[in-house]
């Protein structure tokens, strides 16, 4: 980002209040949180078309250059007290409050089990983002065995709508 702006670094800092609000922008830039608000903002009729939004948006912000997410959640599990960790309990709240927001018309109308809300969040994006952390180790190993990031999605939206329906697993 520095590079890219025609100023130094400390001079970044300074604008965005150290290096933690410089970090902060750069996640609001590449992660999925203006997606997420987004879909919340505008959410789609259809359940389905919801859980695959939410999830591409959480792959999108995996794949998309530069790789700041998964360099976010590398950070997270190598030092959890470290700036990773104070980042997503930053930014997490308002991801969790567009999903929420894109959930409760869907458990109003009968659509979604009233599961706790944490549940049904960790539901609707661990798929995706255990994927997206565990897909270039994948790729290497398996290569030409592991689907392609469009039909793993099929799959995991028809999980968690299996898992979330009323009469649906669990």
């Amino acid at each position: 980002m520095a590079a890219a702006a025609p100023c130094a670094l400390p001079s970044l800092h300074t604008v965005f209040h150290g290096r933690d609000g410089l970090l902060a922008a750069v996640f609001e830039r590449y992660g999925p949180v203006v997606d997420v608000e987004a879909l919340a903002a505008a959410p789609p009729e259809r359940l389905e078309d919801m859980v695959r939004g939410v999830q591409r948006a959480v792959v999108h912000a995996f794949a998309r250059e530069p790789r700041v997410v998964p360099a976010i959640f590398a950070d997270l599990l190598a030092r959890p007290q470290g700036p990773g960790t104070r980042l997503l309990r930053e930014a997490m709240p308002r991801v969790f409050s567009g999903i929420s927001a894109l959930l409760r018309p869907e458990i109003a109308a009968g659509r979604v089990r009233p599961l706790p809300m944490p549940v049904l969040f960790q539901l609707i994006i661990g798929p995706p983002v255990v994927h997206m952390m565990t897909r270039p180790a994948l790729e290497a190993a398996l290569g030409e065995g592991l689907p392609p990031v469009e039909e793993s999605l099929d799959h995991f939206a028809a999980a968690f709508l299996r898992a979330a329906a009323p009469g649906g697993a669990g």
